[in-house]
């Protein structure tokens, strides 16, 4: 019986491997192969003659150069933002934290360039908040608070919505650092900022570096946003341009390449920095070691502080509820007339309606994916007993360091017309060309960006199970499908539900790969869709807004009911 369960362990192990080498190893292997292998059919060679136009193009350069400075400022922006929310959430108990705890997360729910258009609305030339101001006599004309939806409106976007990833990150690091290495600091005579200073911030660097590196990304290969605001001297719009004449201009691959390679390097340094031994401390202290502040005005400061990040932070998913029911809304603080015609529209427009039931079915199916796939691999991690589980482990956490943007080229170019295609319509019914049907790449894309959620929430559940239980179901006699069905499932159920709930919402506003892979707007899914109509005259972004508040709040929901399930746990699946 072990010599049979160990056997299923290593084919399972190998199946799991095949998974990640056809679906995101191969892909990465073509980028390569375009990059560096040059020539016509049959004359192809090792070269970097790509890369050599690559830095030699004017454009490209600055796009890369306005991605880099877009992530790096973004990064230290919410870094600046995240330390004192995370500090006094970990350090202070004050009124209503755990209500602002909750409300900090919201931004989550909404993708940033949904989100833009909502912005727009309020910090345009001629929007609400120049026209409060102009009405209080505090400014003589429009300011151009976004500078023209550039470089500055995606920054604040972005830094609006990846904050909270930030926190639970320093949140992570700061919940961490021992008290008693800051009550010693103290009692040596060194001021509250010295400490701050010298003991915890240095102690919570592993947060900050995991938190840094996340935003870093994401920021980095961030498409949507600057589609919305019209910013395209960007990295992620050179290559999604790029995508209509790859054939004819390879120059594409070296870029997206250069995109991998930069992502990848800052993910490595992540997952070195947080799995080294520098900072570990001799004991943990407990967390009830939290203060009240000193003064009255320091917790109405505390307060303040916080409902000022909350309201800036909703901003934008209020200017998208607005500009969804609203008839008329010109030059005036707030719109004029209401109405719940672009939500009645939803379902009387071809592309919305079919866009709702595309993003449900993908959704679904790659939620189903996930669950089967994801609770199997956790299983496995933590009941196993071969070697290798810590490789396995990584293997899966791949997709967490590679962008979405460079996946999804990479199933453009390599399943559309390939060998693998024609197998697999031919023999099993189902295409793999994005470019005649994306339905199934783009639920296998789903499925693998979000398998890292779907496995960290069900190790969560497998962990905080007995084992024991397991084994007296053995040893009673019941078999292995037995046991997973009446005991492991049961109690891991919770864990399991919220997992699946996430990747289900989450795929549903997947932005990247929808962009790429769906071509045609009869296979749009909601996100691609929202792009339509936004740069659509008239009723388009009133549309668009109201699909967005559909999307919110699935999303809205789906995070509400995973925080009920997982509790603390939650902010373990957003961290590296």
């Amino acid at each position: 019986m072990p010599g049979r369960s160990r056997l299923r362990q290593y084919i399972f192990s190998l199946l799991l491997i095949a998974v990640v080498l056809l679906f995101v190893i191969y892909p990465l292997f073509y980028i390569i192969e375009g990059s560096l292998w040059v020539g016509g059919e049959g004359e192809k060679t090792l070269s970097v003659a790509l890369f050599r136009q690559l830095f030699a193009n004017p454009a490209i350069r600055l796009s890369l150069w306005n991605s880099l400075k877009l992530a790096l400022i973004t990064t230290a922006l919410t870094a600046l933002l995240t330390t004192p929310l995370a500090f006094f959430s970990t350090h202070y108990d004050f009124r209503g934290k755990n209500l602002f705890a909750g409300l900090l997360l919201v931004p989550i729910v909404l993708p940033p360039f949904v989100g833009a258009l909502g912005v727009q609305q309020f910090f345009a030339r001629f929007g609400s908040f120049n026209i409060i101001l102009e009405r209080l006599g505090l400014i003589s004309g429009p300011i151009d608070w976004l500078a023209g939806g550039g470089f500055w409106g995606v920054v604040i976007l972005q830094v609006l919505h990846l904050y909270p990833i930030m926190y639970l990150n320093v949140c992570a690091g700061l919940g961490a650092v021992d008290p008693a290495m800051e009550e010693a600091a103290r009692n040596l005579g060194a001021s509250g900022w010295r400490v701050l200073r010298t003991v915890t911030l240095p102690l919570a660097w592993p947060g900050y570096f995991a938190g840094a590196a996340i935003t870093f990304i994401w920021s980095f290969t961030d498409l949507g946003t600057p589609l919305i605001f019209q910013y395209r001297q960007v990295a992620a719009v050179h290559i999604f341009d790029k995508i209509k004449d790859i054939h004819s201009n390879p120059i594409g691959y070296a870029l997206v390449l250069t995109v991998l390679l930069i992502s990848g390097l800052v993910f490595a340094s992540a997952k070195a920095t947080v799995g080294g031994r520098g900072y570990q401390m001799m004991a943990r202290g407990h967390l009830e070691t939290r203060r009240k502040p000193r003064s009255i005005w320091g917790h109405a400061g505390i307060i303040v502080f916080f409902g000022a990040v909350i309201f800036a932070a909703l901003l934008p998913h209020i200017g998208v509820v607005l500009t969804s029911v609203s008839r008329r809304w010109l030059m005036t603080a707030l719109p004029s007339e209401f109405t719940t015609e672009s939500f009645e529209k939803l379902f009387q427009h071809t592309l919305t309606a079919n866009s709702i039931r595309q993003s449900l079915w993908l959704s679904g199916l790659s939620m189903i994916v996930d669950v089967i796939l994801g609770g199997a691999i956790a299983y496995f991690l933590v009941r196993g007993t071969v070697r290798g589980r810590a490789f396995l482990d990584a293997l899966v956490m791949l997709p967490l360091a590679i962008p979405g943007l460079v996946l999804a080229f990479g199933y453009l170019n390599a399943f559309a017309g390939s060998g693998l295609d024609r197998f697999t319509t031919n023999w099993l019914g189902l295409p793999l060309n994005p470019r005649l049907n994306p339905g199934p790449l783009l639920v296998i894309a789903y499925a693998i960006r979000r398998l890292p959620l779907m496995v960290r929430a069900a190790y969560a559940g497998f962990q905080s199970s007995s084992e024991t239980l397991e084994e007296a179901s053995y040893n009673l006699g019941a078999g292995s499908w037995t046991t997973l069905r009446r005991v492991t499932i049961p109690l891991t159920s919770a864990s399991l539900i919220a997992g699946a709930v996430l990747c289900f919402a989450f795929s549903m506003l997947e932005v990247s790969d929808s962009l790429i892979l769906a071509l045609e707007e009869r296979f749009y899914p909601i996100t691609k869709a929202i792009y339509s109509l936004s740069m659509r005259v008239g009723d388009g972004p009133a549309v668009a807004c109201a699909l967005g508040v559909i999307g919110m709040v699935l999303l809205a929901t789906a995070l509400i009911a995973a925080g009920a399930l997982l509790g603390r746990r939650m902010g373990s699946l957003f961290r590296v």
